[in-house]
């Protein structure tokens, strides 16, 4: 994965704007009064005393598309996050041809969102427009890949859980001026298996609302924890119906262990 400088200051500002709530440790009186099926959710994924996740780094590989009729192109990214202050940093690799390759960067930093894509990581082709419904946007896409850090779904002095039925809730959450829910779905043995939120869409240099969803599966015990090590990625909209855009796998996973680039 190609690096430049200020992506290396921006991974360091990610870190040295959140604090280390490791030694933090989970207990089940914290979920007793949480909707049916997210206590079921961490009975399954954390062991009593489990200590938060502050900092995560991982590494995937997968497949990717921007449209319906565009082919699967390989994919492989690294991605960072922080829990006490929301926030990631994912940058992902395309190989068009044997030298030629674009770079997304997504990111969700000190409140604010920005995404890029840039051709051989050095020319902009793309770059969605910052303001509230970008913000809105990434910290969405922070909280649909939190089941990757189970921790981060207690409730805190920014995220709360609303009963919806005996297999869903929404999580809700509200930082930095921006307000987000997400619609979790829980199979009977308390793993999430789908999301589904409105979340806002770049085209064409501004901002389109649609159905967005993501299935979790393959979960594996990491670090004590249980997490979905495969996340699948879909749009839907009346234009495209459902179109599904992004499959990754994870490859490498580390919870507080996150600054070797």
């Amino acid at each position: 994965m190609i690096f430049n400088q200020q992506r290396e200051r921006d991974i360091k500002t990610l870190f040295s704007t959140s604090k280390d709530i490791s030694t933090n440790t989970f207990s089940s009186e914290q979920i007793k009064d949480l909707p049916d099926p997210v206590q079921r959710y961490f009975t399954y994924s954390l062991e009593e005393g489990q200590h938060y996740v502050s900092f995560v780094k991982l590494k995937h590989t997968g497949e990717f598309r921007q449209n319906e009729n565009q082919k699967w192109m390989p994919i492989e990214g690294v991605e960072y996050f922080t829990t006490e202050m929301p926030g990631f940093i994912w940058i992902g690799k395309i190989s068009l041809l044997p030298l030629v390759w674009i770079t997304g960067i997504d990111m969700y930093l000190e409140g604010k969102g920005a995404f890029q894509i840039k051709l051989l990581s050095i020319i902009t082709i793309a770059d969605a427009p910052k303001g509230k419904e970008l913000d809105e946007s990434e910290l969405m896409r922070w909280l649909a890949e939190a089941p990757l850090f189970p921790t981060a779904l207690l409730p805190s002095s920014f995220l709360r859980w609303e009963p919806v039925d005996s297999d869903s809730a929404k999580a809700i959450i509200n930082y930095a001026e921006t307000n987000i829910e997400v619609l979790f779905h829980f199979d009977k043995e308390g793993k999430i298996v789908q999301m589904t939120a409105d979340r806002y869409r770049a085209v064409d240099n501004s901002f389109v609302k649609e159905n967005w969803f993501g299935h979790y599966s393959d979960y594996a015990q990491t670090n004590n924890m249980m997490v979905p090590w495969n996340i699948e990625v879909s749009w839907n909209s009346e234009v495209l119906g459902n179109f599904t855009y992004a499959k990754f796998k994870i490859k490498e996973i580390q919870h507080d262990n996150p600054v070797k680039y």
